[in-house]
């Protein structure tokens, strides 16, 4: 059963709540990669980068460049603190995901910095439990700006939202072609950008050892990417983490407890894009809301396979079960389960990781709705709410719903006025999905038949998704006397 409290609360599901002067929704890698080399080519103290992966190798622009300094991503970081004499740039990478890429033929970035500038810095994290991964994907700007969602700067994420099949500029830097990606991330500045930068510190001091120190004072405008224009003005930002156990560190499980939230909180519908469905505890909630006579609609957004021969394996057969799950609850037929696909069906890939709740709550992150992201790997998500102290409550409202349609436009190839006119006919978010799904780029309908050959002994796996820490592996690994002190 439903109620109206707050779903943002710090301590439980969320880390904080910090108010941004300006917040903008980015979706997909074309829009996001330009408005990060915008941001950071107006840096002048310190640039933070924190990824699960980062290839040197990647443009900003395939498509033509239009700002200045060298458009791959590795030549442009060494470019820039030549010509920011003040500046100072920080590369934080996943240490498993650095070791991969050296496989992939990327040349690895800290060669570069022994051979160029002092002041652009690289470390590998390994501060994590044996398995766990940083899923974490942050950039701050001189503690102004932050960007903060799913979009990582690597290869095979650069498209645009039209997911075009014929899109020669989704190639990789070895000439691969690679297919059709969706994904979406946030920028935030003001009080919620400091925040994260306090977040990103404590990332780089967790793997370290080194405290960076906030940014002095700087007088002038906020390193706002040129041409991004704010999705909401002046609002409360949640930010919630998942931050696995360590040898002295207690677990994290804001998101999780947001997740719940969320979930419980939803009156007429629930909107979810995931890479992944493989956590039976959220499942389990979605399930008990269908239930009920009176519940929420609820839609999923989800790619049509895992990425990878393994995570399908695990993954797609974890989805298969909870599917079932979920379907078997569905006696009032309140819920619909999609993947997307081009003009020509391909399969477009889901790396977004985002939550609307009625009109009430957007959230935007790197987690997934799987194990992993509730307790094992390293996650941040952003959440806005409308709450009864809500400055400018009708006006938040409108733009949490234009987020949602500004996505279901883009799978369903439709324009906001006709999803706008068929909602008002139907005064129900799964029937308009239902009559716009037509033929060329649009959603998918999973049925049982669709993941009938899914099953997979690896689903649901404690080895390939975990909820959190194995007990006593810290104990087992570092004894009390060499463990080292880890930070949250």
């Amino acid at each position: 059963m439903s109620d109206e409290r707050p779903v943002l609360a710090p301590g439980e599901t969320c880390w904080q709540i910090a108010q941004a002067d300006r917040l903008a929704c980015i979706v997909d890698a074309a829009d996001y990669f330009r408005h990060a080399k915008s941001a950071m080519l107006q840096a002048r103290k310190r640039i933070v980068l924190i990824g699960w992966d980062f290839d040197t190798r990647i443009k900003f622009e395939p498509q033509g460049q239009t700002l200045e300094g060298p458009d791959r991503l590795g030549k442009f970081l060494s470019w820039l603190p030549k010509h920011r004499p003040d500046l100072e740039i920080y590369l934080l990478k996943w240490n498993v995901g650095a070791f991969a890429a050296i496989t992939r033929g990327m040349t690895p970035i800290f060669v570069a910095n022994w051979l160029t500038d002092r002041r652009l810095h690289f470390e590998i994290d390994g501060a994590h439990p044996v398995g766990s991964a940083h899923h974490q994907k942050i950039i701050v700007i001189d503690d102004r700006l932050a960007f903060c969602g799913g979009i990582d700067m690597t290869v095979d994420r650069w498209d645009t939202s039209d997911h075009r099949d014929d899109n020669s500029y989704r190639t990789a830097p070895n000439g691969r072609r690679y297919g059709p990606w969706h994904d979406a991330t946030t920028a935030v500045d003001g009080a919620a950008a400091k925040a994260i930068g306090e977040l990103a510190g404590a990332r780089w001091q967790a793997a370290t050892g080194q405290e960076l120190g906030p940014v002095d004072e700087i007088a002038g405008e906020t390193p706002w990417p040129e041409g991004l224009e704010p999705t909401m003005r002046s609002v409360d930002v949640g930010i919630a983490r998942t931050l696995p156990e360590l040898a002295d560190r207690a677990e994290v499980r804001e998101i999780e407890a947001l997740y719940l939230a969320a979930i419980a909180g939803a009156t007429r519908s629930l909107y979810i894009e995931s890479q992944y469905l493989a956590s039976r505890t959220l499942a389990q909630a979605i399930a008990d809301r269908l239930r009920e006579p009176n519940g929420p609609e609820i839609v999923l957004v989800l790619p049509r396979h895992a990425d990878g021969w393994l995570e399908q394996l695990a993954m797609d057969g974890a989805r298969r079960r909870l599917l079932h799950l979920l379907w078997q609850a569905d006696v009032e037929h309140r819920l619909g389960v999609y993947y997307p696909v081009t003009d020509d069906g391909a399969h477009i890939y889901v790396h977004a990781k985002v939550l609307v709740m009625d009109d009430r709550l957007l959230r935007v992150g790197s987690s997934n709705l799987n194990n992993r992201s509730m307790g094992f790997d390293t996650e941040c998500d952003l959440a806005v709410e409308v709450t009864p102290t809500t400055r400018d409550a009708e006006l938040l409202r409108e733009t949490i719903l234009g987020i949602r349609r500004r996505l279901l436009c883009e799978h369903l190839d439709v324009d906001p006025a006709e999803f706008d006119a068929t909602l008002a006919e139907t005064s129900s978010l799964l029937r308009t999905v239902e009559t716009l799904r037509g033929e060329g780029r649009t959603l998918v309908r999973f049925e049982p038949d669709t993941v009938a050959d899914e099953a997979s002994p690896l689903a649901e796996s404690d080895l390939m998704d975990p909820e959190r820490t194995p007990a006593r592996l810290w104990d087992s690994l570092f004894p009390r006397g060499v463990r080292r002190t880890v930070r949250s």
